[in-house]
């Protein structure tokens, strides 16, 4: 497609997609309910006018209306599979999909799988136990679909897990960026090559870790394989992949979602390379749908036409961080990801902690280091303060704690602590 045929092609789903929420969602018909009868021929610009959707209006609408809530486009009894959010705001949003709806997400799995060279012979591992949290549940059926050897690592060790990768020649894992890099360091600690195995694409997902340099270049060293980073949610479905001749840009599926970017202050579109915040629409689950969904992920847009990649939008550094998540200190704008990314660039940092107390003014920055081993501590804070004062611009508080006292995560790392004002 060109350009202009894949904005057309969208703008027809599209139309498909409101015409069926205008006749049976009750929340988008509450909702939208100013442009009942128009969506069979909305324009983009008309598009543009529709009101976004966020995840706290969902939370109150499943509040209001337990447990679902009312974005639902069938019958209840049509639904055949549930997945809920990590619940790292305190509250877990639920999320059904019908058959139609979950062929769709697996249908989203089946082009990631194009864009990064999957065949018939290649050997999933999943290291994960499958339960509400989405997590690779799609990954791991789609690759199923496909014709993959695929093996589900739930309620086994790290070490069972690395010699399950051995044994089975598994050739792709799909994990988070915080646990590829725990196997890495246990498969160390017992004398385990990783990089003589038979695996050579690492899909990371969860976090922004798989787009830090330093930690991008540690994995693919140790592990002998290609980092691939991956975007999703449980309630956007899975849009983003880089292509593996393009490393360091996350492309978004724009044949199955319809992205925006916006100020996440203002509302109003930003340009081309400045910092947005990802709105989404997803263009084939409209049994549970989202339109014009803001997602508090914060990237860079950029729209540079490659003959493998089609027409697609593609975010230069992937997900920079979420729009709550910024840190406003000694002067300077900061996001997790940044202090991690400095933390990544000193090889004797074996795993870290962030505290943040917001409650003074300036917010004072505590990063608790673990080195990998005792004598890796000599000499280790002098070089991290230079290298966050070259980096960042300010020296924040750094303790050393003794090797392997800090805790080790196989979903999403929970290394930040903010103590906020009440």
């Amino acid at each position: 497609m060109t350009r202009s045929e894949l904005e057309t092609f969208q703008l027809s789903r599209l139309r498909h997609g409101l015409s069926r929420l205008s006749e049976s969602n009750p929340f988008y018909q509450k909702k939208f309910s100013q442009w009942k009868g128009v969506a069979a021929t909305l324009s983009r610009e008309e598009f543009a006018l529709l009101p976004f959707t966020t995840k706290e209006e969902l939370l109150d609408d499943q509040s209001m209306n337990p447990p679902y809530g009312t974005n639902l486009t069938r019958p209840v009894a049509d639904y055949v599979r549930l997945h809920q959010t990590s619940g790292t705001s305190g509250r877990r949003l639920r999320w059904l999909d019908s058959p139609e709806g979950w062929a769709w997400f697996l249908e989203c799995w089946n082009d990631i799988y194009d864009a990064i060279g999957i065949d018939p012979t290649d050997r999933f591992f999943v290291p994960f136990s499958f339960g509400p949290f989405l997590g690779f549940w799609a990954a791991f059926e789609g690759a199923v679909h496909r014709g993959c050897f695929t093996l589900a690592g739930g309620g086994m060790t790290s070490i069972a897990r690395l010699q399950a990768i051995l044994d089975h020649q598994i050739t792709v894992v799909c994990t988070t960026p915080t646990y590829a890099s725990h196997l890495l360091e246990t498969a160390g600690s017992v004398g385990m090559d990783l990089s003589a195995s038979a695996v050579r694409l690492l899909v990371l997902a969860g976090e922004p870790g798989a787009q830090i340099p330093a930690l991008r270049l540690r994995l693919e060293h140790g592990w002998r394989a290609r980092v691939i980073d991956h975007s999703g949610m449980t309630e956007v479905g899975s849009i983003g992949i880089e292509f593996a001749d393009f490393p360091g840009k996350l492309f978004l599926l724009e044949n199955q979602c319809l992205p925006e970017f916006i100020d996440p202050v203002t509302c109003k579109p930003v340009a081309a390379g400045e910092l947005g915040e990802l709105v989404v629409t997803n263009l084939g689950r409209w049994d549970s749908p989202l339109v014009r969904y803001r997602t508090g992920d914060l990237a860079r847009w950029q729209l540079g036409p490659h003959p493998a990649t089609k027409p697609f939008i593609h975010l230069d550094g992937g997900i920079i961080g979420r729009v709550d998540d910024m840190l406003y200190i000694k002067g300077n704008n900061v996001y997790p990801s940044s202090l991690e990314a400095v933390l990544r660039e000193e090889s004797q940092v074996a795993e870290f902690a962030i505290d943040i107390d917001e409650t003074t003014t300036p917010a004072e920055v505590t990063i608790v280091v673990e080195p990998r081993d005792e004598s890796a501590s000599d000499g280790l804070v002098h070089r991290l303060g230079r290298l966050f004062q070259d980096r960042l611009l300010f020296r924040p508080e750094i303790e050393l704690t003794s090797p392997g006292s800090l805790p080790r995560f196989e979903h999403k790392a929970q290394r930040l602590r903010r103590h906020r004002p009440s």
